[in-house]
C-alpha cells in the first residue's frame, strides 16, 4: 500500500509503499477514502506540540472508509460496510481508568505509549488497521460525498464535551473559542442539541460574521476587547439570561485570563467543560476562584475525547440533517500532495474549513 511516513519531527513527510497492514482478532482492515487534516497537524509534525508520537509513524486520526476484511469477533460490521473509524482507542483490560492513545496522533501517559505501539498508524495510508470497536457503519447516503463525512474528526470532539456537559434543549450555550475550528463546530453541534442560544466570542470579527450569518438569532457574537471587564459584562448581555453551561475549545496560546473572562458567566449550579490546550505548552494557570466555585456550586469537567456512544450520536445528527454539512468548505487533496494538505489546513482553520486527503484519488 502507500502511505504518508512521519519520519522525523520537523521534516517533511515522505510517501512510501509500506507492507499492508495484518489484522488479527478483535481488528478490522479499512481501506481509508477520506481523512480530515486538522488545521494545527504542521505543529505536530513540526514538534512544536510535543506531541508523544515515536517516527517513523503513518499519522492521521480518524477516518471515512470501506471495510477490507474484519476478525471474528464482529458481528454488524461486514467487508465492504461504508464506516468511519474513531481514532480514539482505549485499553480493553481497565474498565474503570482504561489507557486512551488516539491512533496515529497522541496519547496519554505511559500506558497510552504502550497502546500506541501497538495501535500505532493513523488514517493517512491506503489502508489502515482499526480495533473492531472503533468502526461505525455510515448510511448509505455518506457515499455522495465521502469527503465532507471526514468533519467527523472535528465535530465528534465538541460533541463530546457537550454531552459530557449535559447540554439540554432550550439551554444557553456559551463556546469560548468560537471562531476556530472546533470552537466553531461547537456552536454547530450545540445547535443541533437543540440549545436555545448560543453566545461566541471572540477577536475575529469576519470569523463572527461568518457564525452570524449561517444561524441566525440564535447565535449573539461578541468581539473580545481584552478587557476582563468590559468582555465579561458584554457575555452576560449577549446570554439575554443565564448562561447555562460553557465550553472551552481555545488552543495551546490561547491566555488564561480569556477563559476565565468565558466561563465564569455561567449561572449558579452551571457546568463548564474544558476541552482546549490551554497551558499545555506553558503559561499562566486557569487558576479559577474557590468562592465562586463553591458558593456557585460550579460544576467543573475536563473532557478528552468521548465516549463510544458520541460516535453514533453524532453521526445520527449528520444523517438526520440536524448538523448540516453542506455549507462546510471541503478542499481535497491526493496522498501525494499530503504537505501540501498540511499547508493549506494551517491557513485555513477558520470556521466550518476542511482540508482533507483522499488516499484513492
Amino acid at each position: 500500500m502507500k502511505a504518508v511516513v512521519l519520519t522525523a519531527f520537523g521534516s517533511p513527510l515522505t510517501v512510501r509503499e509500506a507492507p499492508d497492514p495484518g489484522t488479527d482478532g478483535g481488528e478490522v482492515l479499512v481501506e481509508v477514502l477520506a481523512a480530515c487534516v486538522l488545521p494545527y497537524a504542521a505543529e505536530v509534525f513540526g514538534g512544536e506540540r510535543n506531541y508523544p508520537l515515536e517516527p517513523p509513524v503513518v499519522p492521521g486520526v480518524g477516518g471515512v472508509g470501506r471495510v477490507v476484511r474484519t476478525g471474528p469477533d464482529a458481528t454488524a460490521v461486514r467487508a465492504g460496510d461504508l464506516v468511519w473509524c474513531d481514532a480514539t482507542v482505549r485499553s480493553r483490560d481497565d474498565a474503570l481508568t482504561p489507557d486512551i492513545t488516539l491512533q496515529g496522533w497522541s496519547s496519554r501517559g505511559p500506558g497510552g505509549a504502550r497502546l500506541a505501539r501497538h495501535w500505532h498508524d493513523g488514517s493517512f495510508a491506503e489502508l489502515m488497521r482499526v480495533p473492531t470497536e472503533n468502526v461505525y457503519r455510515l448510511p448509505a447516503t455518506a457515499g455522495d460525498d465521502l469527503a465532507r463525512w471526514a468533519a467527523l474528526s472535528v465535530h465528534t470532539v465538541p460533541y463530546s464535551g457537550l454531552l459530557a456537559g449535559g447540554l439540554a434543549a432550550g439551554e444557553t450555550l456559551l463556546v469560548s473559542g468560537a471562531t476556530g475550528n472546533f470552537g466553531s463546530s461547537a456552536v454547530a453541534v450545540g445547535l443541533a442539541m437543540g440549545a436555545g442560544r448560543v453566545v461566541a466570542p471572540g477577536r475575529n470579527r469576519a470569523a463572527l460574521d461568518v457564525l452570524a450569518e449561517r444561524f441566525g438569532p440564535r447565535v449573539r457574537t461578541v468581539t473580545l476587547t481584552g478587557d476582563a471587564e468590559r468582555d465579561h459584562a458584554a457575555l452576560l448581555e449577549a446570554a439575554g439570561g443565564p448562561v447555562d453551561m460553557a465550553i472551552d475549545l481555545l488552543p495551546p496560546e490561547a491566555p488564561a485570563a480569556v477563559v476565565r473572562t468565558a466561563i465564569t458567566t455561567v449561572r449558579e449550579y452551571g457546568r463548564v467543560v474544558l476541552m482546549g490546550g490551554v497551558g499545555m505548552l506553558g503559561g499562566d494557570d486557569l487558576a479559577l476562584p474557590y468562592p465562586w466555585l463553591m458558593r456557585n456550586s460550579i460544576t467543573v469537567r475536563g473532557q478528552w475525547m468521548g465516549p463510544r456512544s458520541a460516535n453514533t450520536g453524532i453521526i445520527r445528527l449528520v444523517a438526520s440533517g440536524a448538523l448540516d454539512l453542506t455549507p462546510e468548505r471541503v478542499a481535497t487533496f491526493p496522498l501525494d500532495e499530503v504537505n501540501a494538505a498540511v499547508a493549506h489546513a494551517a491557513s485555513h482553520g477558520g470556521p466550518f474549513d476542511r482540508t482533507v486527503l483522499c488516499p484513492a484519488a
